[in-house]
């Protein structure tokens, strides 16, 4: 059955149109095999949608790439710096190539932990305080301030990095410069206190101005263990319970403040916000994700086959929906 919030096939493309999608992945981000694998999970889907789909790596000859193939719409499948902040959406803008996803605006202040943050603070949505470290910056001293402001029980984020790489926590306190040396090898570090609680993500996809917001998920790990890399993309290291079993009330907060940075920053077509919740039910919003994987154990893909749109149909009404963006 067509979800009711699909319009009908003919108002989306004829369905004779087989499309030419690119899908850019890998790249030098840290995250370059996760992305690999969003894109091999799209390019199949989108052939199974009867489209012409192919995957180019994001290198030295990306661009001679592009242009000899010239597609219709590409679809960035890329996580973490360049792909994700701005850098890989302008190269499409001047080449004037339609593409799935934010544009450079609304990718470079999300992939910014701390612009982010301000973002929200702005707009009233519930965040921690911080303290940024740069590189060269005396780690020492850094330690010491962050005592005084954050406090000893911490967690330590990479401002310009996704899926947990580089970040550290300090639950029960401990060496703060040691941690500040680990993360500070990605770049500028934000420092938030350590709240304990549960993990809640909610994702957001914006159709021809229609904004429609996921169940919340809540993320479980084993005992002892948080959302990391290995919990994230290794299959059984983690329970996505979905919808989360919590109040009603409680996950129209969470999808209202996920749907109100979806629009504070400015995204377009996608994106997911992840929260922490204590047990007094706080919400802490921690960041947003304007390109949510699509790996077989992404949480984005969860959220929207909930909501009616199954994986296939998703990706192809993304590469349609950027389709018709560009011809605007």
């Amino acid at each position: 059955r067509r979800p009711r919030y699909l319009k009908p096939m003919s108002e989306l493309q004829d369905p004779n149109l087989a499309l030419r999608i690119a899908i850019l992945a890998g790249g030098s981000s840290a995250e370059a095999q996760v992305s690999r694998n969003s894109a091999a999970q799209i390019e199949q889907a989108l052939v199974d949608s009867g489209h012409k789909a192919r995957v180019i790596e994001l290198n030295d000859h990306c661009v001679q790439a592009l242009l000899t193939m010239q597609p219709d719409v590409v679809f960035p499948a890329l996580h973490g710096p360049p792909g994700e902040d701005g850098t890989v959406q302008g190269m499409l803008e001047m080449l004037h190539l339609p593409y799935v996803g934010s544009d450079v605006r609304g990718s470079a202040l999300a992939m910014d932990k701390a612009i982010a943050k301000r973002v929200f603070v702005r707009q009233g949505l519930p965040v921690s305080g911080d303290y940024i470290v740069r590189p060269g910056d005396d780690l020492s001293a850094a330690a010491e301030a962050i005592q005084v402001h954050v406090g000893s029980r911490i967690a330590l984020k990479p401002l310009n990095q996704g899926s947990a790489i580089g970040v550290q926590l300090l639950p029960n306190g401990g060496d703060i410069a040691a941690a500040l040396r680990g993360s500070i090898e990605y770049g500028s570090c934000l420092v938030e206190p350590y709240i304990e609680g549960r993990e809640m993500t909610v994702g957001v996809l914006q159709l021809q101005g229609e904004r429609l917001v996921h169940p919340v998920i809540e993320i479980r790990t084993p005992v002892g263990e948080w959302y990391d890399y290995e919990h994230r993309y290794t299959a059984g290291q983690s329970e996505h319970v979905i919808p989360a079993s919590i109040s009603q009330e409680l996950g129209h907060r969470l999808q209202t403040i996920a749907a109100s940075a979806h629009e504070a920053l400015g995204l377009r077509d996608l994106s997911r916000a992840d929260f922490i919740v204590t047990e007094q039910d706080e919400i802490f919003l921690l960041e947003v994700n304007a390109l949510p994987g699509m790996t077989p154990v992404s949480l984005y893909p969860e959220g929207a086959a909930a909501i009616g749109f199954p994986f296939k149909l998703l990706v192809h009404t993304l590469v349609i929906q950027a389709f018709q963006r560009g011809r605007s």
